[in-house]
């Protein structure tokens, strides 16, 4: 399994360009896409999906060029759109085996074992003749990530599959993906949120203003943020002139003022000592010095 992502350009008819020459290499495993809200994740999955058109480029998936092969792409998809919707008037299970239908399931045996896994699996089964109109939001999103893998997909892109739910149902769900990754299939999981991609992607990448800026693992993120992480002890006069100068990744109060961690390529006039980078501190250095370059960075 193979997806070959080569010059991507779409540009919306009010002339909005949201991606811009994307070039990207994704094969089997877990493959993270993060970046802030607006970076173009959320276009670059629509055409994933052959949901819509890219302006230009090509998207080759087992070297066929999906916009002209959708429905051999859609045979092998399963999606989670950050704007899930479904009927809610059917019950919970019943949502689940109408997904399968879709998905082209055609024995009501094996639907109904599919259902029953599923459920299990995202810890719905318990509410399984609850309508969905009456499910929580946490309960809805996994729903929705149910219906994605309900066909035992090839091929899952899920974007931004972790709002709306709490740390538990987070670490469920990440784990989950986990265990599908382990077998021949391709995960793209798009996100703003650091954790989701931290603890379970091999290979990422950065997006940033429809342009891709790293592409890598995400250890080779965080090496790039070495030696550019800082802790400081500050008074509170001084906790407000840091935040003024430098971009604040973490504050803890201490009893005789701040611990405050930092991101920069120097800190002047307090005492800092360099601390060893975690992904999410990487990310917002990337975003806030590496980026503001016009280069992107790909190891």
């Amino acid at each position: 399994m193979n997806i070959s992502i080569q010059g991507l350009n779409k540009i919306y008819p009010n002339g909005y360009q949201a991606l811009t020459d994307v070039n990207l290499e994704i094969s089997e495993g877990m493959f993270g896409l993060l970046g802030p809200n607006g970076a173009g994740k959320s276009s670059l999955m629509r055409i994933l999906v052959t949901l819509m058109k890219p302006s230009s480029g090509q998207v080759f998936v087992n070297g066929k060029d999906a916009s002209k092969n959708r429905d051999y792409v859609r045979s092998m998809l399963g999606y989670l759109p950050q704007d899930f919707s479904f009927f809610s008037n059917l019950r919970t299970h019943e949502f689940l085996d109408y997904a399968a239908r879709l998905a082209g399931m055609n024995s009501r045996r094996k639907r109904s074992q599919a259902v029953d896994h599923m459920l299990e699996e995202v810890g719905l089964f318990d509410v399984r003749s609850r309508k969905a109109g009456k499910l929580s939001g946490g309960m809805k999103r996994r729903l929705g990530i149910a219906q994605a893998l309900i066909n035992e997909p090839k091929i899952i892109i899920v974007d931004e599959p972790t709002t709306g739910l709490d740390p538990e149902e987070r670490i469920r769900f990440r784990n989950l993906l986990a265990r599908l990754s382990s077998q021949d299939v391709i995960i793209i999981l798009s996100t703003h949120i650091v954790a989701d991609i931290s603890s379970t992607c091999e290979h990422m990448a950065l997006l940033n203003r429809g342009q891709v800026a790293f592409t890598g693992s995400p250890e080779e993120l965080i090496r790039q943020a070495q030696n550019h992480v800082w802790s400081i002890y500050v008074t509170e006069k001084e906790y407000v002139e840091v935040n003024q100068k430098y971009q604040v990744v973490a504050t803890v109060m201490m009893n005789d003022g701040w611990k405050v961690t930092v991101v920069g390529d120097e800190v002047e006039g307090y005492e800092a000592e360099p601390i060893a980078p975690n992904l999410e501190h990487a990310y917002v250095y990337f975003v806030e010095h590496t980026m503001k370059n016009s280069h992107s960075y790909q190891s």
